[in-house]
């Protein structure tokens, strides 16, 4: 039996574009309440006030840089003010820079490390702590298959997701037991505006084929953990 997402609480970040929106607007469209960041506020508000019609009251949203721990720990303290502890967490915020590693600046590593590993560690400590008082829930992580796939070029986002994905496996040893259960999910090639792509490319993913395997996920019978799921456009471009 499937677990119904009708008032559960949700936090996704980097929810107002690409794969965090999709996967935002559908625990939205299964009733659940979302809380959704970017860190551009505009952004932000946009999406929110987007949303509201169709979804008043289970929609909220909050500026922050999820690198950043006390803004996480803000955005936290926000949604427990508005909805309460959350029941899912979705870890989406990513960013990539890619260059040959002695081309890439000692910042541009820290600031690709910072988001895609650092900020899931902010984020998902603060979730953990709520979750454990509540009772359990779900944390799922976005990687990517460049987290098995090494590529020339890759060496911070490549770290990043390889980072990403064994803090995700020791993450759900440590927490299984107090019923929080723990995913990541690895795309290839989404039709996303990630690293300044254009969209449209029929070929690849959709955002919200990436959105139906997290709901699939996370409302999967609490007995049963699908703890990585790999995604891989099924027809490639040829190079």
């Amino acid at each position: 039996m499937s677990t119904p997402l009708s008032e559960k609480i949700a936090i996704v970040t980097g929810a107002t574009k690409g794969i965090g929106k999709a996967v935002a607007e559908a625990f939205l469209k299964e009733g659940a309440k979302v809380a959704i960041c970017s860190r551009t506020p505009a952004d932000v508000a946009a999406a929110v006030k987007k949303w509201n019609g169709a979804y008043a009251g289970r929609i909220i949203g909050q500026a922050a840089d999820v690198g950043d721990a006390s803004q996480v720990s803000k955005l936290f303290q926000y949604v427990d003010e508005h909805f309460g502890a959350p029941d899912i967490l979705v870890n989406n915020s990513g960013l990539g820079i890619f260059s040959p590693m002695a081309d890439m600046s000692i910042e541009q590593w820290q600031t690709v490390l910072r988001t895609n590993l650092d900020g899931v560690f902010y984020c998902s400590r603060e979730a953990v702590l709520r979750m454990k008082t509540k009772g359990g829930g779900f944390i799922v992580n976005i990687s990517s298959l460049a987290g098995k796939n090494p590529f020339a070029g890759g060496a911070a986002y490549n770290a990043s997701k390889f980072g990403l994905n064994g803090f995700s496996e020791a993450m759900m040893l440590d927490h299984r037991n107090d019923n929080i259960r723990v995913s990541y999910i690895m795309p290839g090639s989404v039709d996303t505006e990630f690293n300044n792509h254009s969209t449209g490319a029929s070929w690849k993913i959709a955002p919200e084929d990436i959105a139906e395997i997290v709901l699939h996920v996370v409302k999967m019978s609490e007995r049963t953990l699908i703890s990585r799921v790999e995604v891989r456009p099924s027809r490639p471009q040829k190079s």
